[in-house]
């Protein structure tokens, strides 16, 4: 039954994003976005069987809505911010390409450089879903799940390595579907998920035991050595 579910909400999700990118840019002709499609799409259905057979909890935590009423007010507002940023960002990709043109596009190996970044970004989020079953989509008290802290593997190296797959995940996009001004454009969620971050571990130091030494063990965030 969870894989089914998982089955249908990534089926879901695929189509999501393939509207967001092939409505504003008014045609399936797209060689990139459809590369990046196809890619996704095959990338999500294998990791969601992965999840439900290797890691089941990963992916029952996975599956919870983004917004719920358990949610503290600080992250509903920070994730709410989030959404809205990144389904603009979304937006903005096929209209600064196939309209706007803003910037002259990234040469061909700039966009296979873009396209290994964004699948190593996803690999990342995987491993962070994989090591971490209490990585939900919204910052609750998960005591009702036996709530642990998660401080090996990718955690050891910094707080929030999810974020740090998705930060890549979605840079790199921007260049493997060939758009410069995108990529700058991304700061702008990225900006609003820094936000989310700060709201996160204020919740976190107040409901997971032992959270308050794991920060002060590992320094970094998102990004080793930086920040």
């Amino acid at each position: 039954m969870l894989l089914i579910k998982g089955l249908i909400g990534a089926t879901l999700q695929i189509a999501f994003f393939g509207a967001l990118l092939l409505i504003p840019a008014g045609t399936w002709q797209w060689t990139e976005a459809n590369q990046f499609l196809y890619c996704f799409g095959f990338l999500t259905l294998v990791s969601t069987v992965f999840l439900a057979i290797k890691a089941p909890r990963s992916l029952e935590a996975r599956m919870e809505l983004p917004m719920n009423e358990s949610q503290p007010l600080s992250d509903r507002i920070a994730t709410t911010f989030l959404l809205v940023f990144l389904v603009g960002w979304f937006v903005f990709i096929p209209i600064d390409i196939f309209h706007l043109k803003l910037l002259a596009p990234p040469q061909y190996s700039i966009s296979i450089l873009g396209g290994t970044a964004s699948l190593l970004g996803y690999g990342i989020m995987l491993t962070a879903l994989y090591q971490n079953e209490f990585a939900t989509p919204v910052v609750r008290d998960q005591s009702d799940r036996g709530h642990e802290l998660r401080d090996t593997g990718l955690y050891g190296l910094v707080r929030h390595p999810f974020y740090t797959g998705f930060i890549l995940f979605c840079l790199g996009m921007a260049l493997w579907l060939q758009s410069y001004a995108s990529l700058i454009a991304g700061l702008l969620p990225i900006t609003g998920l820094i936000g989310r971050i700060y709201a996160e571990e204020t919740i976190l130091q107040k409901t997971l035991p032992g959270y308050r030494e794991y920060m002060s063990r590992t320094h970094y965030r998102i990004i080793p050595f930086v920040w």
